[in-house]
């Protein structure tokens, strides 16, 4: 049973490691790309890497089941990753890093609804810290003064739909299906819903953009790592621990986040930032106080 939850915490915690710091590498991206081109690209990679790592195939049982499939690629990849990239282009990576770590309080009230997870009591006061570090970073302008409210709202619309992804995939993983094929099932229908955006948005990544150094390695991080492993890991995490526990990692995204900006995009850094980044650290700890370190034992049971 503990070695189930442990399991779950670390492939929780190697995901938000890498996720925080998709946000500096897309930033990047968006200097030649549209955020449709970077969704379609690295979902398309992720999918080819898994497939490579399992051929098996996600059987399902019903229409319905399907339906399940394609709702967690249209929130959790085509709409999350489209208001998350379009976020970047008006506000800076740690604001959107930031801001996107609201979404434990939506997979908390969405999943207590429909999967019936209950919350432990210090779940609130944790979430009252953070989302106060996450007020004073948005008092203080998005981190460099420039907090554009086209970014606020969408990168509030991700952190929204990625807690709707958290509770149906939380829901599918009780299935049986692997990890792997799972998740490349989700890809699957996200790399098809997201055709018609690309229709609309238009597509011009040609194979000389890729022979850009820089970009291909920032593709095939996004790719690879941020998408193809850490879903599958991120996956395993939610059916392990369940979908509440999981998302209270999400609060160590603008840590991870911001340290990279200020490293890699030379995005200034105040000690209002720091404080609101402590408070969100804090709130972490705090959210899941009752059993932070250690999953249900019926939701461990289950994993065996």
């Amino acid at each position: 049973m503990e070695k189930a939850s442990t399991r779950g915490h670390l492939c929780a915690l190697w995901s938000i490691l890498i996720w925080g710091t998709t946000f500096v590498v897309t930033k990047v991206l968006l200097d030649k790309f549209t955020p449709a081109e970077i969704l379609f690209t690295r979902f398309s990679a992720a999918w080819v890497l898994l497939m490579l790592l399992d051929h098996s195939m996600a059987k399902t049982k019903s229409f319905k089941e399907e339906l399940m499939f394609a709702a967690a690629g249209f929130f959790g990849v085509v709409v999350y990753f489209l208001f998350e990239n379009t976020a970047l282009m008006y506000i800076t990576a740690s604001a959107v890093g930031i801001l996107v770590s609201v979404s434990p309080f939506f997979t908390a009230f969405i999943s207590r609804i429909f999967l019936g997870e209950k919350t432990k009591r210090y779940f609130f006061l944790g979430f009252v810290l953070a989302i106060s570090g996450i007020t004073l970073v948005t008092l203080n302008g998005g981190i460099d003064g420039a907090l554009d409210f086209r970014g606020l709202l969408l990168a509030c619309g991700a952190a929204f739909s990625w807690a709707v992804y958290s509770t149906i995939t939380k829901r599918i993983s009780t299935w049986g299906i692997k990890a792997v094929p799972m998740t490349r099932h989700i890809f699957f229908y996200a790399i098809i819903i997201c055709i018609p955006v690309l229709c609309f948005m238009g597509f011009d990544v040609k194979l000389n953009d890729l022979a850009d150094t820089k970009v291909l390695l920032s593709f095939a991080f996004l790719g690879l790592l941020g998408s193809g492993i850490c879903y599958v890991t991120w996956n395993n995490a939610l059916k392990i621990l369940g979908a509440v526990k999981t998302s209270v990692y999400i609060y160590l995204i603008p840590v991870v986040t911001v340290i990279f900006s200020v490293i890699f995009l030379k995005e200034s850094i105040s000690l209002t930032e720091i404080i609101g980044v402590g408070l969100i650290f804090i709130g972490l700890f705090i959210s899941d106080k009752d059993k932070l370190f250690t999953s249900d034992k019926k939701t461990a049971q289950q994993t065996q």
